[in-house]
């Protein structure tokens, strides 16, 4: 039997080069599934996504998602992408083996935890403040930095991460240190500065968009006391569940987290395309 892809659309094109199109999957013209490939809104027509795969009950565990999968990359390939993206919730364990065996690489992960009825108390020593205007503005700029390499890093020219930068963080923090449901702050340790702290209030919960061991103090505790700090915050803002982010080679904070009760909840993966 011969496992293909068939459109059911016409190819959506934007003025930009943005693509996409869904797919059926077919074994001999039997339709036994979906599948949706698109440009990345973001990183442009370079990087394509598998928004969405799906096979039929009844026709799992015959290799038809690794051979949509694969018909995916030739489809992406034709449209001169150089790397194919995909996000697995972390219960589906049959899709993130199949791209594991299909040579994706995890790229990062978003985890949450259900937060305790009280808040934790941090160490001795320890107090968080709320960060001043003073300090906002250079914190501002480095998280910026940050956030522009990291978005370099998956392929974007230096002048569109930095764009980007902009963009993000003016949306998400409009009115600066005095954004609404926005908690910036610094953990001090016996009276000396030691990390910075970025919580928000969102419709599905807390979220820690960023969280900083100043580089003199880590392996300290610090960032545990950061995460404490995260989740009073988040408590006092009315949330029972705190969010985050976490890069795949950041293994030290992905054992911190764990440690802490957080498990995974979106794998984001991806492979090039040679």
């Amino acid at each position: 039997m011969t496992t293909t892809l068939r459109p059911t659309e016409p190819l959506q094109r934007t003025t930009d080069g943005a693509r996409s199109r869904h797919y059926a999957v077919c074994v001999n013209s039997r339709p036994v599934g979906t599948l949706h490939l698109a440009t990345h809104p973001v990183f442009g027509p370079s990087v394509a996504q598998i928004l969405d795969l799906f096979i039929d009950e009844r026709d799992r565990g015959r290799g038809r998602g690794t051979v949509a999968a694969l018909a995916a990359e030739e489809v992406a390939r034709g449209w001169n992408c150089r790397r194919l993206e995909i996000t697995v919730p972390a219960r589906q364990h049959a899709l993130l083996r199949l791209a594991g065996a299909l040579g994706y690489v995890e790229r990062n992960r978003n985890m949450a935890k259900t937060l305790p009825a009280r808040p934790p108390a941090l160490p001795a020593g320890s107090v968080g403040r709320r960060m001043t205007e003073a300090e906002f503005g250079p914190w501002l700029a480095h998280a910026k930095e940050h956030y522009a390499r990291s978005v370099v890093e998956r392929g974007a020219t230096e002048e569109d991460a930095r764009a980007k930068a902009e963009r993000d963080h003016a949306a998400l923090l409009p009115d600066g240190i005095a954004t609404p449901d926005v908690y910036l702050g610094v953990l001090e340790h016996d009276g000396e500065r030691v990390g910075t702290l970025w919580v928000a209030q969102r419709s599905d919960g807390a979220y820690v968009y960023d969280v900083e061991v100043a580089p003199d103090h880590r392996g300290q505790g610090h960032g545990r006391s950061l995460m404490l700090l995260a989740e009073a915050d988040a408590l006092a803002g009315g949330a029972t569940r705190l969010g985050l982010n976490v890069f795949a080679d950041n293994v030290p904070a992905q054992r911190l987290y764990e440690s802490l009760g957080y498990e995974p909840t979106l794998h984001h993966l991806y492979k090039p395309l040679l």
